[in-house]
């Protein structure tokens, strides 16, 4: 490697600590600046001095027996300003979402752009316009064949208010039009289809409730909240799908004609892979929800 690219490439490292840096409240060890950016503790002390350096407000909090660092006051706006392939991403990213049926959340991904865009100075934008739109314009994508999600956008922002301020969401659902509810939103599971994820009144487990069958929603008081240490990614992360059930460990093997495809299939986010000498591949995790797993199953055929 040249010594030029050497330097630049410690020069990409220091703006992107310092980003990092600006952006937390809660500061970074000298730790943790190692372990995410992959170098050594003496590495990071270096680029802690080269920051302090460059950026007087950089300040150091005690925590305990360490010291967390983080940047008060924000960076400059070059070190800020969004390069062509980050806003053409997140143009990509609405464009995904609107093809797959998701137009509520691509209008949103599609209105901070253009916040993004507004914002910049006329030079910046005029000269980021040509590299936005050449890379919109050369990305496609292949249609994903199935059922597609559905959200009213109005009632998909009344259970994001519900959501911010804590608040209970009363409905009816489905068809029947005395099935009243009244539920604890906890969050938002998006998949093939959208769930509002909470307890109905009087029970104690979360139920997953369509956003398609939600009627009339209406926020009312203060809500019950999740106890502590429930998060939405564990609770998706019990089944295979969506439909939760008691979770059991799985075990599938796959003939080594299969194994290659095999091995670039997401079947669980937990799921380990477990390569054998005859060249078939054993997929293991834990998850409920047998039905769903035993129907995708069956488009593997024989070779599962």
């Amino acid at each position: 490697m040249k010594v030029g690219t050497m330097r630049f490439e410690k020069a990409a490292l220091l703006i992107k600590l310092a980003r990092a840096l600006a952006g937390t409240a809660e500061g970074m060890t000298l730790d943790e600046i190692a372990a995410t950016y992959t170098v050594s503790r003496r590495t990071a002390e270096r680029l802690k001095a080269a920051i302090e350096e460059i950026f007087p407000q950089l300040e150091a909090i005690s925590d305990g027996h360490k010291l967390r660092f983080r940047m008060t006051g924000g960076l400059d706006r070059f070190l800020q300003a969004p390069t062509s392939d980050e806003l053409a991403e997140l143009y990509a990213a609405a464009t995904a979402l609107q093809q797959g049926g998701c137009s509520a959340r691509a209008h949103l991904l599609t209105a901070l752009g253009q916040k993004i865009e507004a914002a910049l100075r006329p030079t910046d934008r005029h000269k980021l316009a040509p590299d936005i739109n050449a890379l919109t314009v050369a990305t496609g994508y292949v249609t994903q064949v199935g059922p597609q999600p559905f959200a009213d956008p109005h009632t998909l922002e009344i259970v994001r208010t519900a959501l911010k301020g804590g608040n209970y969401l009363t409905f009816t659902y489905g068809h029947n039009a005395n099935s009243h509810r009244t539920v604890s939103p906890w969050g938002i599971l998006y998949g093939r289809a959208y769930y509002l994820v909470g307890p109905a009144t009087g029970k104690a487990q979360p139920a997953l409730w369509r956003f398609d069958k939600i009627r009339s929603p209406e926020i009312h008081g203060q809500a019950v909240p999740p106890p502590a240490g429930w998060s939405i990614s564990a609770f998706a992360a019990r089944s295979f799908g969506v439909f939760q059930e008691k979770p059991q460990r799985i075990t599938l093997r796959f003939t080594p004609a299969a194994a290659n495809d095999a091995a670039r299939f997401l079947f669980h986010p937990n799921q380990t892979l477990h390569p054998q000498q005859d060249g078939s591949l054993i997929v293991q995790f834990i998850a409920g929800s047998s039905i769903e797993m035993e129907n995708h199953l069956f488009t593997w055929g024989t070779a599962v």
